[in-house]
């Protein structure tokens, strides 16, 4: 069975790669604009990471829940605590993100596995 994290950070790396290889001035800020949106302020990197993984997730964007499932992960937040936060992208985005949970859930046990 292949690793599901080293899948997906290998591929979002290639065509990061690619997109940024283009030059476009614009794409370039929205990921500039994106990374440093998440680094410390106000609120905690933690906080921040748990309140993109819930809008990823009512927004069920699979891409968008493993990365920050796995930053997450990396910051050290708990196993609870992610399950906390998707309940409540669950009850907010209904029983339309149960796949995305499960695909969710199903992720966080790889990044376990590679520990």
């Amino acid at each position: 069975m292949s690793n599901q994290v080293e899948e997906f950070n290998a591929y979002r790396a290639k065509m990061n790669e690619k997109i940024l290889a283009d030059n476009n001035k614009v794409i370039k800020r929205i990921f500039n604009l994106d990374t440093n949106a998440y680094m410390e302020g106000t609120l905690d990197v933690k906080t921040k990471e748990l309140l993109g993984l819930v809008a990823s997730a009512v927004l069920r964007c699979d891409d968008c829940i493993k990365y920050h499932l796995e930053t997450s992960y990396k910051e050290g937040i708990s196993k609870e605590q992610v399950m906390e936060a998707l309940s409540i992208a669950t009850l907010v985005g209904g029983t339309i993100v149960i796949p995305h949970l499960r695909r969710a859930y199903e992720f966080w046990e790889a990044l376990e596995a590679e520990s």
